[in-house]
């Protein structure tokens, strides 16, 4: 048992690895749809690649989005308007007329034929107004419709409606039949009486008006006919348009529409759990061969695979949703976001393999594919440094003129004119690339959960006024200024090689801070002639010398610099010995010395930028030891220095070219007269 314990705590870098690995393969093939798939690949306007294709089963060919859309619209202009007849206030105003004028006359002085007659009158007009309704003052649902269905009680009666009385009609019709100027009292007050008594009594009804409009929407067909078994369907090399194409959409979207039986589900599954662990075990095998120190890394393989993971989760959901909004979807935050961490190779080989991933997700998947890895190439080529905000905008404007350029081709090819292009597409590009740019507030969101370091962190770091550099040019000074000359040329060779300029230059700053803990041990240091190694041996001071790696990678720790600046402290002397100290040792002993304890704990340098940064280092300390400045003898020194690193395998590790090296050496001698270039003597 305590075997089994060991080995488990030996291997348990190893046995997390491969637990994140399952659990990444379930997740996706779990977030991946359960349906069927046409394994037919095929586009408008191009040939059938495939045999004679014939259908598999009986289907019914569906109408296009376009069909469905002009019926419905159709259906929505002649649908009918349904308006509620009231009789109760009919009766009502009836009945109040007939009280009130009835009280009236009874006090006139009108003979019993003018009451009649203008008895005759008032039924005449309330008769005429309620035949076919008096309206509501307010009216917004006409929609210029002419006729309109009635409905009084469970009877309904299609009615002009032109019929219908409105307020602003009632006056002008009272008066045509009374009389538009009344002779006698009695029959203003009368009309008074009819105007203020009459009462709307027909109003439109949205609910029944809905109901009626939703029942004839939903008896819409979205089918036009129906294809047998057998029966073919296109020849091979024949064009992918017309009825063909929409019989094949119809088809394609019988499989996808089939949800996974108890039959097929299981071997559906295991099919699609080996593509997509075939697609995660590619990046860790890049991992292990170009990236071993993130491999070993289990926080750097979680945070890739996790944003792996949340790309693919959020085009699932939008498939899911409407997959017609997948372009909004900002892809390329992906490399984006990995090149921020850590380079631009790894940023591009995990975009190209989760946008494969998605080929199973998405619908017209080459199309996708193909836009998604181009835009994923110029998102890679266009942005060098991230931390400049400059940079990102104009990366975003050429990434989304990609996209419209390439999508622009596609629907040439597919339609073989420009002139039905889906505009929508276009502003989905512009919002994808809108969205693209909160990859700014998204990194540092990484960064405090996952403890990583981007460009615009190291932007941060090196700032000079700073704690930690704050501290070092008050304790070090001449330190402090050995490390802004070694930052400079560090950042020069960076810009020339092609390599992380911001993340070399910020090692730079902090690679010495070791040297605070003892800065009068350090010549740069020393204001005065008195040299503290004077009163120890050659191997006690190697000892300090070595010590301000040790001291350094401490202080990083205690101050939480990220690994990746601590990494430069570390390696910027390699294995290198403290020559001058050993070989005083040497004279001393008469040449019997163990080199180990001259010797710099190491590791070598591992990356271009820590290379740089080792030949910069030394190279920049020898420079002040030349008596007389000339050209010839920086050329020989930074020869001299970097060759005799290359002798000793110091760049074995690193990664870096012997053309970069030689680039390099060319850019150090440059600055290097530029530093000591001689003045004119000024008069005195």
């Amino acid at each position: 048992m305590k075997k089994i314990i060991n080995k488990l705590l030996v291997n348990h870098s190893l046995i997390y690895k491969l637990f994140l690995y399952i659990a990444t393969v379930v997740l996706v093939v779990y977030l991946f749809p359960k349906g069927g798939q046409f394994k037919y690949e095929f586009q408008k306007g191009k040939p059938w690649e495939y045999e004679n294709y014939y259908a598999p089963f009986d289907f019914a060919i569906q109408k296009t989005n376009e069909e469905i859309e002009i019926e419905k619209q159709q259906i929505k202009e002649s649908s009918k308007q349904f308006y509620e007849y009231d009789e109760n206030v009919v009766l009502k105003v009836k009945k109040s007329i007939e009280e009130k004028t009835a009280e009236v006359l009874s006090n006139s002085e009108l003979s019993e034929i003018e009451i009649l007659n203008l008895n005759e009158k008032i039924d005449e007009i309330v008769k005429d107004v309620y035949e076919f309704g008096y309206l509501e003052a307010s009216n917004d649902h006409k929609n210029n419709v002419s006729v309109i269905t009635l409905r009084k009680g469970n009877r309904s009666q299609d009615v002009e409606y032109d019929k219908l009385f409105e307020s602003s009609e009632i006056l002008s019709f009272i008066n045509s039949k009374i009389g538009i100027q009344p002779t006698t009292q009695v029959e203003n007050i009368i009309l008074n009486i009819i105007y203020e008594s009459l009462m709307p009594n027909v109003a439109f009804d949205p609910d029944f008006t809905d109901r009626v409009l939703q029942e004839n929407l939903n008896k819409i067909s979205y089918t036009k006919g129906l294809v047998s078994e057998n029966e073919r369907i296109i020849f091979k090399g024949d064009i992918v348009e017309g009825d063909k194409l929409i019989i094949l959409n119809s088809i394609k979207g019988e499989f996808e529409s089939q949800v996974w039986s108890k039959s097929n589900y299981n071997w559906i599954v295991f099919g699609y759990t080996i593509l997509v662990a075939l697609a995660f075990l590619m990046l860790l095998l890049f991992l292990k061969k170009y990236r071993q120190d993130i491999f070993e890394n289990n926080t750097k393989i979680t945070f890739i695979f996790f944003n792996i993971v949340l790309v693919v989760l959020l085009i699932t959901l939008i498939v899911k949703y409407d997959a017609e909004y997948i372009y909004i979807a900002p892809i390329v935050i992906l490399p984006l976001v990995l090149k921020a961490f850590f380079d631009a190779r790894l940023g591009l080989f995990s975009h190209v393999l989760t946008v494969l991933l998605l080929g199973f997700i998405v619908p017209n998947s080459f199309e996708f594919i193909f836009l998604q890895i181009i835009a994923g190439i110029v998102t890679i080529l266009t942005i060098s440094e991230l931390y400049k905000r400059a940079n990102l905008f104009i990366s975003v404007i050429q990434i989304t003129f990609v996209y419209f350029v390439a999508y622009f081709a596609f629907s040439i090819i597919q339609e073989g004119n420009a002139q039905n292009l889906d505009w929508q597409k276009f502003v989905y590009f512009s919002i994808n690339g809108g969205a693209t740019l909160f990859v700014l507030p998204l990194i540092y969101v990484f960064e405090k959960l996952f403890g990583l370091v981007s460009d615009e962190s190291l932007k941060e770091l090196s700032n000079t006024n700073s704690k930690l550099l704050r501290e070092l040019a008050e304790k070090a000074p001449g330190t402090f200024q050995h490390s802004l000359q070694v930052a400079n040329l560090a950042e020069a060779s960076a810009n020339e090689i092609n390599a992380n300029s911001m993340l070399v230059r910020t090692g730079a700053l902090y690679h010495d801070i070791g040297k605070m803990l003892n800065p009068m041990y350090y010549t740069e240091n020393q204001s005065t002639n008195v040299n503290p190694h004077n009163e120890l041996t050659p191997k006690d001071s190697a000892q300090i010398i070595i010590n301000h790696i040790i001291n350094g990678v401490e202080l990083a720790k205690k101050h939480r610099l990220p690994d990746r600046i601590i990494d430069f402290i570390r390696t910027h002397h390699g294995t290198t010995l403290v020559y001058y100290f050993y070989k005083k040792e040497e004279e001393l002993s008469g040449g019997d010395v163990d080199i180990q304890h001259f010797q710099y704990p190491g590791p070598i340098p591992f990356s271009k930028e820590t290379a740089i940064l080792m030949m910069c280092d030394s190279v920049e300390a020898a420079s002040k030891s030349i008596k007389e400045p000339s050209a010839q003898a920086f050329d020989n020194l930074v020869e001299k220095i970097v060759n005799k690193q290359m002798e000793d395998g110091q760049f074995m590790n690193a990664d870096i070219t012997f053309k970069e090296l030689q680039t390099i050496k060319k850019v150090l001698k440059k600055k290097l007269k530029n530093i000591y270039h001689l003045r004119i003597e000024y008069p005195e």
